[in-house]
């Protein structure tokens, strides 16, 4: 069996299935950068364009969620965790002015999860 690398809360999956109502296929893209770029940002799957070495960490509810190398890089041994908790989002993410903010959490994989990790899949490659 293999590990997930990627995650979604109850409160995750309910908003991301709302903002896919409301906007349609969504995407969400964690560069690992400063400022807004800490945190997940939720836009529509039409409006991002992956780079090649961007990693696909996996599917939840029907939304494909992508990290930056750099940020993978650093997070590769840490399963992801996405949330959805009251507040504000940053001004560029499809979650801003739903009340909720999407976050990521992150925890460390056992060693057996590590022996069951899938391959790494790049966009691009």
């Amino acid at each position: 069996m293999m590990t997930d690398r990627v995650s979604a809360t109850p409160s995750a999956i309910a908003l991301i299935e709302q903002l896919t109502i409301a906007h349609g296929p969504i995407v969400f893209f964690q560069s690992g950068g400063c400022c807004e770029g800490s945190g997940p940002l939720c836009m529509p799957a039409r409006e991002f364009h992956p780079s090649p070495s961007d990693v696909v960490l996996g599917e939840l509810a029907g939304a494909i969620f992508y990290m930056g190398d750099s940020h993978f890089s650093f997070a590769e041994n840490t399963h992801t965790i996405l949330d959805a908790v009251p507040g504000s989002s940053g001004s560029f993410s499809l979650d801003c002015g739903s009340g909720q903010a999407f976050i990521t959490r992150g925890r460390l994989y056992n060693d057996q999860e590590l022996k069951q990790l899938p391959p790494v899949v790049r966009y691009g490659y």
